[in-house]
Protein backbone atom coordinates (compact mmCIF):
# COMPACT_ATOMS: atom_id res chain seq x y z
CA UNK A 1 0.00 0.00 0.00
CA UNK A 2 0.98 3.53 -0.62
CA UNK A 3 2.28 5.49 2.50
CA UNK A 4 3.26 4.50 5.66
CA UNK A 5 1.18 1.96 7.11
CA UNK A 6 0.71 1.00 10.72
CA UNK A 7 -0.07 -2.76 11.18
CA UNK A 8 -1.37 -4.00 14.64
CA UNK A 9 0.94 -6.88 16.20
CA UNK A 10 0.21 -10.46 16.54
CA UNK A 11 -1.19 -10.79 19.97
CA UNK A 12 1.27 -13.72 20.90
CA UNK A 13 4.06 -11.75 19.61
CA UNK A 14 3.05 -8.69 21.29
CA UNK A 15 2.99 -10.67 24.60
CA UNK A 16 6.25 -12.24 23.88
CA UNK A 17 8.10 -9.01 23.19
CA UNK A 18 6.87 -7.68 26.54
CA UNK A 19 7.83 -10.89 28.43
CA UNK A 20 11.16 -10.91 26.96
CA UNK A 21 11.77 -7.21 27.73
CA UNK A 22 10.69 -8.24 31.46
CA UNK A 23 12.92 -10.91 31.85
CA UNK A 24 15.93 -8.74 29.83
CA UNK A 25 15.48 -6.30 32.44
CA UNK A 26 14.25 -8.04 35.44
CA UNK A 27 16.15 -11.18 34.61
CA UNK A 28 13.09 -13.20 36.11
CA UNK A 29 9.56 -14.18 34.90
CA UNK A 30 6.45 -12.35 34.81
CA UNK A 31 3.42 -13.74 36.66
CA UNK A 32 1.59 -13.21 33.11
CA UNK A 33 1.15 -10.99 30.34
CA UNK A 34 -2.03 -8.54 29.74
CA UNK A 35 -2.91 -6.18 26.86
CA UNK A 36 -5.06 -3.28 26.26
CA UNK A 37 -6.49 -1.79 23.03
CA UNK A 38 -6.07 2.02 21.69
CA UNK A 39 -9.19 3.12 20.78
CA UNK A 40 -11.01 5.33 17.89
CA UNK A 41 -14.04 7.41 18.35
CA UNK A 42 -16.66 7.26 15.86
CA UNK A 43 -18.78 10.27 17.40
CA UNK A 44 -19.18 11.82 20.23
CA UNK A 45 -16.37 14.11 20.79
CA UNK A 46 -15.72 15.64 24.07
CA UNK A 47 -19.11 14.51 25.68
CA UNK A 48 -17.82 12.12 28.02
CA UNK A 49 -16.59 14.89 30.75
CA UNK A 50 -20.22 16.56 29.74
CA UNK A 51 -22.41 13.44 30.90
CA UNK A 52 -23.16 12.55 26.89
CA UNK A 53 -23.02 9.92 24.43
CA UNK A 54 -20.18 8.28 22.54
CA UNK A 55 -19.24 5.40 20.58
CA UNK A 56 -15.92 3.72 20.23
CA UNK A 57 -14.76 0.75 18.90
CA UNK A 58 -11.59 -0.75 19.79
CA UNK A 59 -8.08 -0.68 17.67
CA UNK A 60 -6.17 -3.97 17.02
CA UNK A 61 -3.82 -2.14 17.97
CA UNK A 62 -2.48 -3.07 21.50
CA UNK A 63 -0.49 -2.10 24.61
CA UNK A 64 1.22 -5.52 26.24
CA UNK A 65 1.87 -5.42 30.10
CA UNK A 66 4.26 -8.33 31.63
CA UNK A 67 3.90 -8.10 35.13
CA UNK A 68 4.98 -9.48 38.57
CA UNK A 69 3.92 -9.08 41.64
CA UNK A 70 6.14 -7.95 44.67
CA UNK A 71 5.49 -8.63 48.59
CA UNK A 72 7.00 -4.99 49.42
CA UNK A 73 5.97 -1.58 48.03
CA UNK A 74 8.53 -0.93 45.23
CA UNK A 75 7.36 0.01 41.95
CA UNK A 76 9.94 -0.64 39.07
CA UNK A 77 8.27 -0.03 35.69
CA UNK A 78 10.60 -0.10 32.09
CA UNK A 79 9.53 -0.04 28.63
CA UNK A 80 10.34 -0.07 25.47
CA UNK A 81 9.66 4.04 24.35
CA UNK A 82 12.07 5.35 27.29
CA UNK A 83 15.52 4.04 28.21
CA UNK A 84 15.98 4.46 31.52
CA UNK A 85 13.97 2.29 34.47
CA UNK A 86 11.41 4.15 36.66
CA UNK A 87 11.67 3.35 39.97
CA UNK A 88 9.73 4.09 43.22
CA UNK A 89 7.51 3.24 46.19
CA UNK A 90 3.26 2.95 45.97
CA UNK A 91 3.23 5.65 49.14
CA UNK A 92 5.18 8.18 46.22
CA UNK A 93 2.19 8.18 43.92
CA UNK A 94 -0.32 10.59 44.72
CA UNK A 95 -2.24 13.43 43.29
CA UNK A 96 0.84 16.32 42.81
CA UNK A 97 3.63 13.83 42.42
CA UNK A 98 5.56 14.40 38.86
CA UNK A 99 5.58 10.73 37.73
CA UNK A 100 6.25 10.89 34.21
CA UNK A 101 5.10 8.17 32.16
CA UNK A 102 5.38 5.92 35.19
CA UNK A 103 2.04 7.51 36.40
CA UNK A 104 -0.48 5.69 34.20
CA UNK A 105 0.84 2.40 34.91
CA UNK A 106 1.62 3.37 38.57
CA UNK A 107 -1.31 5.50 39.22
CA UNK A 108 -4.11 2.64 38.62
CA UNK A 109 -2.71 0.73 41.77
CA UNK A 110 -2.91 3.98 43.70
CA UNK A 111 -6.88 4.54 42.72
CA UNK A 112 -7.72 0.55 42.98
CA UNK A 113 -6.42 0.99 46.65
CA UNK A 114 -7.89 4.33 46.92
CA UNK A 115 -11.68 3.11 45.58
CA UNK A 116 -11.33 -0.60 48.20
CA UNK A 117 -13.36 1.52 50.58
CA UNK A 118 -17.24 1.21 51.82
CA UNK A 119 -17.66 3.72 49.45
CA UNK A 120 -19.86 3.15 45.96
CA UNK A 121 -17.44 2.46 42.96
CA UNK A 122 -19.64 2.61 39.81
CA UNK A 123 -21.90 5.11 38.13
CA UNK A 124 -21.03 8.45 36.77
CA UNK A 125 -20.40 12.21 38.82
CA UNK A 126 -21.59 15.49 37.50
CA UNK A 127 -18.43 15.82 35.07
CA UNK A 128 -19.21 12.77 33.01
CA UNK A 129 -16.67 10.84 35.14
CA UNK A 130 -17.16 7.11 35.30
CA UNK A 131 -17.07 7.32 39.37
CA UNK A 132 -19.30 7.06 42.45
CA UNK A 133 -22.32 8.88 42.98
CA UNK A 134 -24.28 8.45 45.80
CA UNK A 135 -27.16 6.44 45.13
CA UNK A 136 -25.18 4.27 43.48
CA UNK A 137 -24.21 1.09 44.80
CA UNK A 138 -22.02 -1.72 42.94
CA UNK A 139 -23.32 -5.47 43.42
CA UNK A 140 -21.01 -7.44 45.40
CA UNK A 141 -17.70 -8.39 44.19
CA UNK A 142 -17.95 -5.30 41.97
CA UNK A 143 -15.20 -3.13 43.47
CA UNK A 144 -12.28 -4.29 45.92
CA UNK A 145 -13.02 -5.72 48.46
CA UNK A 146 -12.02 -3.18 51.71
CA UNK A 147 -8.82 -3.19 53.15
CA UNK A 148 -7.81 -4.80 49.84
CA UNK A 149 -4.57 -3.01 48.74
CA UNK A 150 -2.27 -3.49 45.65
CA UNK A 151 1.22 -3.45 46.82
CA UNK A 152 4.75 -3.48 44.43
CA UNK A 153 5.43 -5.03 40.84
CA UNK A 154 7.22 -4.63 38.20
CA UNK A 155 6.02 -4.38 35.11
CA UNK A 156 7.65 -4.04 31.52
CA UNK A 157 5.39 -2.17 28.42
CA UNK A 158 5.32 -2.80 24.46
CA UNK A 159 3.20 -1.34 22.56
CA UNK A 160 2.24 -0.64 18.80
CA UNK A 161 -0.96 1.75 19.65
CA UNK A 162 0.90 5.15 18.40
CA UNK A 163 1.72 7.34 21.36
CA UNK A 164 0.26 11.17 20.23
CA UNK A 165 -1.95 10.22 17.92
CA UNK A 166 -5.28 10.08 19.92
CA UNK A 167 -5.67 6.77 19.41
CA UNK A 168 -5.70 6.65 23.44
CA UNK A 169 -2.23 5.10 23.95
CA UNK A 170 -2.68 6.03 27.72
CA UNK A 171 -6.07 4.54 28.65
CA UNK A 172 -4.39 1.03 26.75
CA UNK A 173 -1.55 1.06 29.10
CA UNK A 174 -3.59 1.73 32.11
CA UNK A 175 -6.69 -0.70 31.04
CA UNK A 176 -3.44 -3.07 30.88
CA UNK A 177 -2.52 -2.68 34.15
CA UNK A 178 -5.62 -2.59 35.64
CA UNK A 179 -6.60 -6.68 33.85
CA UNK A 180 -2.84 -7.42 35.38
CA UNK A 181 -3.62 -6.30 38.77
CA UNK A 182 -7.20 -7.57 39.23
CA UNK A 183 -5.61 -10.92 38.09
CA UNK A 184 -2.88 -10.97 40.06
CA UNK A 185 -4.11 -9.60 43.51
CA UNK A 186 -6.78 -11.79 42.96
CA UNK A 187 -9.59 -9.02 43.01
CA UNK A 188 -12.39 -10.49 41.25
CA UNK A 189 -13.22 -7.51 38.83
CA UNK A 190 -12.51 -8.14 34.67
CA UNK A 191 -14.87 -11.79 34.96
CA UNK A 192 -18.06 -9.13 34.51
CA UNK A 193 -19.10 -5.75 32.78
CA UNK A 194 -19.61 -4.47 36.75
CA UNK A 195 -16.52 -4.78 37.43
CA UNK A 196 -14.83 -3.74 34.69
CA UNK A 197 -16.58 -0.37 34.88
CA UNK A 198 -14.97 -0.42 38.68
CA UNK A 199 -11.74 -0.62 36.54
CA UNK A 200 -12.06 1.78 34.30
CA UNK A 201 -13.00 4.37 37.10
CA UNK A 202 -9.16 3.24 38.77
CA UNK A 203 -8.20 4.33 34.97
CA UNK A 204 -9.97 7.58 35.25
CA UNK A 205 -8.86 8.86 38.39
CA UNK A 206 -4.85 7.51 37.46
CA UNK A 207 -5.72 10.00 34.45
CA UNK A 208 -7.60 12.51 36.02
CA UNK A 209 -5.53 12.68 39.42
CA UNK A 210 -2.28 11.64 39.16
CA UNK A 211 -1.03 11.79 35.47
CA UNK A 212 -3.12 15.44 35.73
CA UNK A 213 -5.03 14.88 32.59
CA UNK A 214 -8.74 15.93 32.73
CA UNK A 215 -10.41 13.25 30.53
CA UNK A 216 -13.64 11.97 30.77
CA UNK A 217 -14.40 8.41 31.41
CA UNK A 218 -14.96 7.11 27.19
CA UNK A 219 -10.83 5.88 26.28
CA UNK A 220 -11.06 3.73 29.51
CA UNK A 221 -14.51 2.21 29.12
CA UNK A 222 -13.61 1.21 25.74
CA UNK A 223 -10.50 -0.05 26.42
CA UNK A 224 -12.33 -2.53 29.08
CA UNK A 225 -15.62 -2.45 28.31
CA UNK A 226 -16.01 -2.80 24.31
CA UNK A 227 -16.75 -6.25 22.32
CA UNK A 228 -15.35 -7.88 19.58
CA UNK A 229 -17.39 -6.91 16.00
CA UNK A 230 -19.42 -3.87 17.85
CA UNK A 231 -18.89 -0.16 18.77
CA UNK A 232 -19.54 0.63 22.46
CA UNK A 233 -22.47 3.49 22.88
CA UNK A 234 -21.42 4.35 26.23
CA UNK A 235 -23.75 7.05 28.46
CA UNK A 236 -21.48 8.92 30.42
CA UNK A 237 -24.23 10.33 32.83
CA UNK A 238 -24.65 6.51 34.43
CA UNK A 239 -22.12 4.37 33.31
CA UNK A 240 -24.32 2.21 30.93
CA UNK A 241 -22.99 0.70 27.44
CA UNK A 242 -25.19 -1.50 24.85
CA UNK A 243 -23.27 -2.95 22.31
CA UNK A 244 -24.35 -1.84 18.55
CA UNK A 245 -23.22 -4.14 15.99
CA UNK A 246 -20.29 -2.26 13.55
CA UNK A 247 -19.08 -4.76 10.99
CA UNK A 248 -17.93 -2.53 7.60
CA UNK A 249 -16.52 -5.30 5.81
CA UNK A 250 -20.65 -6.72 5.20
CA UNK A 251 -21.40 -3.63 3.82
CA UNK A 252 -18.15 -2.87 1.10
CA UNK A 253 -17.02 -0.02 3.34
CA UNK A 254 -13.40 -0.03 5.97
CA UNK A 255 -12.67 3.04 8.87
CA UNK A 256 -9.32 4.26 7.60
CA UNK A 257 -7.50 5.97 10.42
CA UNK A 258 -5.53 8.80 9.38
CA UNK A 259 -2.42 9.61 12.21
CA UNK A 260 -1.73 13.12 10.90
CA UNK A 261 1.59 13.00 13.25
CA UNK A 262 0.64 16.80 15.07
CA UNK A 263 1.40 15.17 17.97
CA UNK A 264 -1.25 16.22 21.13
CA UNK A 265 -1.30 16.73 24.51
CA UNK A 266 -3.93 16.49 26.66
CA UNK A 267 -1.95 17.92 29.96
CA UNK A 268 -1.80 21.20 28.19
CA UNK A 269 -4.14 23.28 29.57
CA UNK A 270 -6.40 23.50 26.20
CA UNK A 271 -8.60 20.32 27.25
CA UNK A 272 -8.94 21.72 30.73
CA UNK A 273 -10.18 25.00 29.52
CA UNK A 274 -12.92 23.74 27.57
CA UNK A 275 -13.52 20.90 29.91
CA UNK A 276 -14.11 24.25 32.46
CA UNK A 277 -16.26 26.64 30.34
CA UNK A 278 -18.52 23.47 29.95
CA UNK A 279 -19.08 22.65 33.71
CA UNK A 280 -19.25 26.60 34.32
CA UNK A 281 -22.36 26.60 31.80
CA UNK A 282 -23.82 23.78 33.24
CA UNK A 283 -23.98 25.51 36.47
CA UNK A 284 -25.06 29.02 34.92
CA UNK A 285 -27.84 27.17 33.27
CA UNK A 286 -28.87 25.10 36.76
CA UNK A 287 -27.67 21.75 35.19
CA UNK A 288 -25.67 18.84 36.85
CA UNK A 289 -23.88 18.39 33.40
CA UNK A 290 -24.24 19.28 29.77
CA UNK A 291 -26.31 16.72 28.71
CA UNK A 292 -29.19 18.22 30.21
CA UNK A 293 -28.88 20.29 27.35
CA UNK A 294 -31.46 19.45 24.58
CA UNK A 295 -31.48 19.91 21.04
CA UNK A 296 -33.73 22.34 19.00
CA UNK A 297 -35.67 25.18 21.11
CA UNK A 298 -34.52 23.53 24.10
CA UNK A 299 -30.91 24.62 22.91
CA UNK A 300 -31.72 27.95 21.41
CA UNK A 301 -33.40 28.70 24.83
CA UNK A 302 -30.16 27.67 26.87
CA UNK A 303 -27.85 29.57 24.51
CA UNK A 304 -30.17 33.03 24.99
CA UNK A 305 -29.82 32.25 28.54
CA UNK A 306 -25.86 32.18 28.12
CA UNK A 307 -25.66 35.22 25.96
CA UNK A 308 -23.85 38.54 26.75
CA UNK A 309 -24.14 41.24 24.07
CA UNK A 310 -20.36 42.37 23.26
CA UNK A 311 -18.90 39.14 25.90
CA UNK A 312 -15.82 37.57 23.95
CA UNK A 313 -16.37 34.64 26.59
CA UNK A 314 -20.18 34.32 26.25
CA UNK A 315 -19.58 33.90 22.78
CA UNK A 316 -16.99 31.57 23.21
CA UNK A 317 -19.19 29.59 25.93
CA UNK A 318 -22.51 29.36 23.53
CA UNK A 319 -20.13 27.82 20.79
CA UNK A 320 -18.94 25.20 23.33
CA UNK A 321 -22.43 24.29 24.60
CA UNK A 322 -23.74 23.93 21.11
CA UNK A 323 -20.67 21.70 19.83
CA UNK A 324 -21.85 19.43 22.73
CA UNK A 325 -25.51 19.71 22.47
CA UNK A 326 -25.52 18.80 18.77
CA UNK A 327 -23.03 16.04 19.25
CA UNK A 328 -24.78 14.67 21.53
CA UNK A 329 -27.91 14.36 18.75
CA UNK A 330 -25.16 13.21 16.08
CA UNK A 331 -24.52 10.23 18.30
CA UNK A 332 -27.99 9.10 18.75
CA UNK A 333 -28.94 9.52 15.10
CA UNK A 334 -25.48 7.64 13.85
CA UNK A 335 -26.79 4.27 15.92
CA UNK A 336 -30.05 4.75 15.22
CA UNK A 337 -28.89 4.17 11.35
CA UNK A 338 -25.92 1.56 12.27
CA UNK A 339 -29.20 0.08 14.18
CA UNK A 340 -31.39 0.33 10.73
CA UNK A 341 -28.47 -1.21 8.96
CA UNK A 342 -27.96 1.61 7.11
CA UNK A 343 -24.56 2.29 7.63
CA UNK A 344 -23.37 3.91 4.32
CA UNK A 345 -25.59 6.86 5.50
CA UNK A 346 -23.75 7.95 8.57
CA UNK A 347 -21.24 10.18 6.40
CA UNK A 348 -22.88 13.32 6.63
CA UNK A 349 -23.12 13.43 10.21
CA UNK A 350 -18.70 12.60 10.36
CA UNK A 351 -18.93 15.45 8.16
CA UNK A 352 -21.03 17.61 10.63
CA UNK A 353 -18.81 16.66 13.57
CA UNK A 354 -15.98 17.81 12.06
CA UNK A 355 -17.14 21.11 11.20
CA UNK A 356 -18.82 21.62 15.28
CA UNK A 357 -15.16 20.60 16.15
CA UNK A 358 -13.35 22.70 13.88
CA UNK A 359 -15.60 26.31 14.49
CA UNK A 360 -17.41 25.93 17.68
CA UNK A 361 -15.20 23.73 19.77
CA UNK A 362 -12.21 24.75 18.02
CA UNK A 363 -9.98 21.93 18.74
CA UNK A 364 -9.24 20.78 14.94
CA UNK A 365 -6.08 21.62 13.18
CA UNK A 366 -4.10 22.35 9.80
CA UNK A 367 -3.35 18.55 9.28
CA UNK A 368 -6.76 17.26 10.55
CA UNK A 369 -8.57 19.70 7.85
CA UNK A 370 -6.36 18.64 5.52
CA UNK A 371 -6.93 15.19 5.89
CA UNK A 372 -10.00 15.56 6.15
CA UNK A 373 -10.89 17.42 3.41
CA UNK A 374 -8.77 15.13 0.66
CA UNK A 375 -10.75 12.04 2.43
CA UNK A 376 -13.72 13.60 1.12
CA UNK A 377 -12.86 15.17 -2.13
CA UNK A 378 -11.22 11.88 -3.40
CA UNK A 379 -14.82 9.70 -2.36
CA UNK A 380 -14.99 9.46 1.08
CA UNK A 381 -18.58 8.84 2.49
CA UNK A 382 -17.78 10.93 5.35
CA UNK A 383 -14.82 11.98 7.54
CA UNK A 384 -14.18 13.48 10.73
CA UNK A 385 -11.36 14.23 13.67
CA UNK A 386 -11.48 11.60 16.39
CA UNK A 387 -10.45 12.06 19.88
CA UNK A 388 -9.13 14.78 21.85
CA UNK A 389 -8.18 17.07 18.89
CA UNK A 390 -5.25 19.37 18.71
CA UNK A 391 -3.23 17.23 16.76
CA UNK A 392 -3.65 13.48 16.59
CA UNK A 393 -5.95 11.45 13.97
CA UNK A 394 -8.69 11.61 11.14
CA UNK A 395 -10.80 9.27 10.39
CA UNK A 396 -12.80 8.40 6.94
CA UNK A 397 -15.44 5.89 5.90
CA UNK A 398 -14.61 4.89 2.65
CA UNK A 399 -15.52 1.80 -0.09
CA UNK A 400 -13.25 -0.95 0.83
CA UNK A 401 -11.68 -0.92 -2.62
CA UNK A 402 -10.87 3.07 -2.42
CA UNK A 403 -8.73 2.65 1.07
CA UNK A 404 -5.60 2.75 -0.19
CA UNK A 405 -6.50 5.61 -3.35
CA UNK A 406 -7.65 7.75 -0.52
CA UNK A 407 -4.78 7.05 1.65
CA UNK A 408 -2.43 7.92 -1.34
CA UNK A 409 -4.42 11.05 -1.96
CA UNK A 410 -3.94 12.20 1.43
CA UNK A 411 0.02 10.91 2.01
CA UNK A 412 0.41 13.29 -1.72
CA UNK A 413 -1.07 16.37 -0.22
CA UNK A 414 0.63 16.32 2.99
CA UNK A 415 3.50 16.37 1.07
CA UNK A 416 2.46 19.15 -0.90
CA UNK A 417 1.22 21.19 2.45
CA UNK A 418 5.04 20.48 3.80
CA UNK A 419 3.56 18.45 6.93
CA UNK A 420 4.97 15.66 8.25
CA UNK A 421 4.17 12.31 6.31
CA UNK A 422 1.11 10.46 8.11
CA UNK A 423 0.63 6.96 9.02
CA UNK A 424 -2.56 5.02 8.20
CA UNK A 425 -4.22 2.24 9.80
CA UNK A 426 -7.56 0.41 8.87
CA UNK A 427 -9.93 0.16 12.09
CA UNK A 428 -11.57 -2.92 13.04
CA UNK A 429 -14.06 -3.48 15.79
CA UNK A 430 -11.28 -5.55 18.42
CA UNK A 431 -11.33 -7.42 21.43
CA UNK A 432 -11.00 -5.20 24.78
CA UNK A 433 -8.42 -5.36 27.58
CA UNK A 434 -7.61 -9.17 28.50
CA UNK A 435 -4.93 -11.57 30.05
CA UNK A 436 -2.22 -12.79 26.96
CA UNK A 437 -0.31 -16.05 26.36
CA UNK A 438 3.11 -15.00 25.58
Amino acid sequence: MTGEWLTAWDRSAGAHSAAELFRSRFGAEPDGVWSAPGRVNLIGEHTDYNGGLCLPIDLPHRTYVALRRRDDDVLRLVSEREHAMWTGTTDQVHPGAHLGWAAYAAGVAWAVNESADPAPATGADATGDVRATSDTHPAPGTRPTPGTRVAGFDAAVASCVPYGAGLSSSAALESAVAVALDDVCDLGLGDSDAGRAVLAAACVRAENEIAGAPTGGMDQSSSLRAQPGHALLLDTRDGTVRHVPFDLSAHGLALLVIDTRAEHQLADGQYANRRATCEAAAARLGHATLREVGAGAELEAALALLAEPGDADAETTIRRVRHVATEIARVEDFVALLDAGRVAEVGPLMDASHASLRDDYEVSCAELDLAVSVARANGALGARMTGGGFGGSAIALVEADGVERIASAIADAFGAAGFTSPVFLVADASAPADRDTA
